[in-house]
């Protein structure tokens, strides 16, 4: 029976699969410092491969390049042999939610989700630290062989020991901060869907190298835009030659091509511009002349024509014929400047539209001009432009937002205000869409996907992760009882959303407010299961129970999940068969058991139910025949099951 692999995807592995589909010719045989034969890329063969001249030696290029590259990608790439432990005891509503909450370092939790959520996200949101000086970074050193990392990362659990701080007095390096963006990027992208779109907040420290980064991650033609964010309209008064008042919001596509993309629902101040009305409904009226680049008369021949009016007969119409008919004034496209210019539509169009247009005469410029009839849509939405300046994305709306639930001031500096995040969700999700927050913090962006579904009746599922960096016991958190941000970011999650629902009873009854909370930690495997070749003749019997004395069913359960890529929101039910705790996953996707004595009477009933997976403890079978059986059972009542052991 084959075994699951319980540790992350190995990265490099799957990249040389897809290159040997492509070039198999690059592909060639090796050995490695322990002697073992693997299958490596021939880099020469495949550049040639890649170009249409002779490739020889080292070219000159455009590349972003930093000390430790080399080590960041290694460290994107490596496999690591730790797990996600369900805490029942501090989530919400476990057992219904589709929402997920996640304790540990950001970068192992990426590498755990890389198969159950694989071109799933449809949104991400990134606020990282900003390499200010008085911030801290995530120190990264896996820059090592995969054997000795996956055995290194099942043996230490690394989490609270993993920031470190990038002061002025090291010089902020740039290079410490890319190596650590970097892999998170490069997992992250993995996880957005074709049409998913990702916002990274950061300041003017980091935003030149940033662009650069994700230009090469996602590619420079993805990029969707860069907004500057004005979140302190007064400016900061520390800064010593220019007040800065907005930070930036970069926003990159999977897939520019492929890219959902909304608007905003135009605001009372847009609507009141709409102040004339007819029988079409309210409009506005837009100057048809053209303005801006090509508007003179030579630049665009085409585009130059007359509008002849009556005003006692009210007759109107576009023309070519310079002669003006008697009882009609000429209207011609002018410029500022008096010289001519032309018009925004060709002639065809201004006949087949006529309706659209009406002449008027300009009191300021004291002309006639044609204008357009835009009328006001209902559902009409507003494309977003380049500086935000609303009153929602403002910094100290963040920290009033924390107070309205019950929070001190103090207890989180500067939180993302609920408006930024609630108007990123407007821009650019489906309503079932997963939102993925990697530096999840306070958790705004857990509280804007609740309100926005209580909004518009979404069902957007939410995935945060936070890393439980400790409070200082000095702080006011700490004071209150937290003890580390995790902490903060899920109390402020169960405040906001029974606040939600108390505000808005009638729409809010199946608004799901809940949250599975899962803890990263070393696998639930010993070490003899990952490195079996290195057991000794007289240590066999420590094969036998090759699983932690302390690990629950449950957290077997989630590493099988990982293991096969499913998703860790899935309905989980609780059954007792022949006596044995048999967990049944979203009625089909999966069965599994991992009480010992497993017995043919038990594997019969379970394959009755057509299960797509079933997982068993490998050493859980009442003798050897049962185990040699149990495949040929499913085989005969099941034969799409997929069975596997631990």
């Amino acid at each position: 029976m084959e075994k699951l692999k319980m540790h992350s995807p190995n990265l490099v592995d799957a990249n040389i699969v897809k290159i040997a589909e492509m070039f198999p010719n690059c592909i060639s045989e090796a050995k490695d410092e322990s002697g073992n034969v693997r299958r490596v890329v021939d880099f020469d063969q495949l550049r040639q491969e890649l170009s249409a001249v002779l490739v020889e030696g080292q070219r000159e290029r455009y590349t972003l390049s930093w000390p430790g590259k080399n080590e960041a990608i290694l460290t994107a790439n490596a496999p690591i042999a730790k797990t996600l432990r369900p805490c029942e005891e501090e989530s919400v509503d476990f057992e219904n939610t589709r929402n997920i909450y996640i304790e540990g370092d950001n970068l192992d939790v990426l590498k755990l989700l890389q198969e159950t959520y694989l071109n799933s996200v449809g949104m991400m949101y990134v606020d990282q630290p900003y390499n200010t000086g008085n911030d801290f970074i995530y120190e990264d050193d896996f820059a090592e062989d995969t054997e000795s990392f996956l055995i290194r990362s099942n043996q230490k659990d690394e989490a609270g020991n993993r920031l470190v701080a990038n002061t002025d007095s090291n010089g902020r390096f740039h290079s410490d901060w890319l190596s650590m963006m970097y892999p998170r990027l490069k997992l992250e992208r993995n996880l957005l869907r074709d049409d998913g779109v990702i916002f990274i907040s950061i300041d003017d420290n980091e935003v030149h190298n940033l662009r650069k980064l994700c230009d090469e991650v996602f590619g420079e033609d993805n990029q969707v835009g860069v907004i500057a964010n004005v979140n302190n309209p007064k400016g900061r008064s520390d800064d010593r030659f220019i007040a800065t008042a907005h930070e930036y919001l970069l926003i990159y596509a999977k897939s520019k091509n492929n890219t959902f993309w909304r608007g905003f629902e135009p605001e009372e101040k847009v609507i009141v511009r709409y102040n004339k009305e007819d029988i079409g409904g309210k409009y506005r009226e837009i100057d048809l002349r053209k303005t801006g680049d090509n508007d003179r008369r030579e630049d665009r021949p085409n585009l130059f024509y007359f509008f002849y009016y009556n005003q006692n007969t009210g007759e109107f119409y576009p023309s070519k014929n310079e002669t003006t008919p008697n009882g009609f004034m000429k209207i011609i496209p002018t410029r500022e400047d008096g010289s001519e210019g032309n018009w925004r539509w060709e002639i065809k169009s201004s006949i087949n539209k006529i309706n659209m247009i009406v002449p008027k005469y300009m009191t300021v410029r004291k002309k006639w001009g044609v204008f357009e009839k835009d009328y006001f849509d209902k559902d009409d939405l507003l494309k977003p432009v380049s500086a935000w300046t609303f009153k929602d994305v403002n910094s100290e709306r963040g920290s009033e937002q924390l107070v309205e639930l019950g929070f001190s001031k103090e207890t989180f500096p500067r939180p993302k205000p609920v408006g930024l995040l609630k108007r990123t969700l407007q821009l650019s999700t489906h309503k079932n869409d997963i939102i993925l927050d990697i530096f999840s913090g306070s958790a705004t962006t857990a509280h804007a996907v609740m309100q926005l579904n209580a909004e518009d009746g979404g069902n957007r599922k939410f995935i945060m992760v936070q890393l439980p960096e400790s409070c200082d016991e000095k702080s006011e958190a700490f004071k209150a009882g937290y003890k580390n941000i995790a902490e903060i970011g899920k109390e402020r999650i169960r405040r906001a959303g029974k606040k939600i629902k108390e505000e808005n009873p009638l729409t809010t009854q199946n608004l799901d407010i809940g949250f599975r909370v899962f803890k990263v930690d070393t696998s639930n495997m010993k070490d003899v299961y990952y490195t079996p070749d290195e057991l000794k003749q007289g240590n066999l019997e420590l094969f036998k129970d090759h699983i932690k004395p302390d690990r629950r069913p449950e957290d077997l359960l989630f590493q099988v999940f990982l293991d096969w890529g499913l998703d860790l929101a899935l309905p989980i039910a609780k059954e007792i068969i022949d006596g044995k705790t048999v967990f049944i996953v979203d009625t089909n996707a999966l069965m599994a058991c991992f009480d010992s004595g497993i017995t043919e009477e038990l594997v019969k009933k379970l394959a009755k139910h057509k299960p797509m997976r079933a997982v068993f403890r490998d050493d859980a079978f009442g003798s050897d025949s049962v185990k040699i059986n149990v495949e040929q059972i499913f085989k005969l009542l099941s034969p799409g099951t997929e069975v596997k052991s631990v």
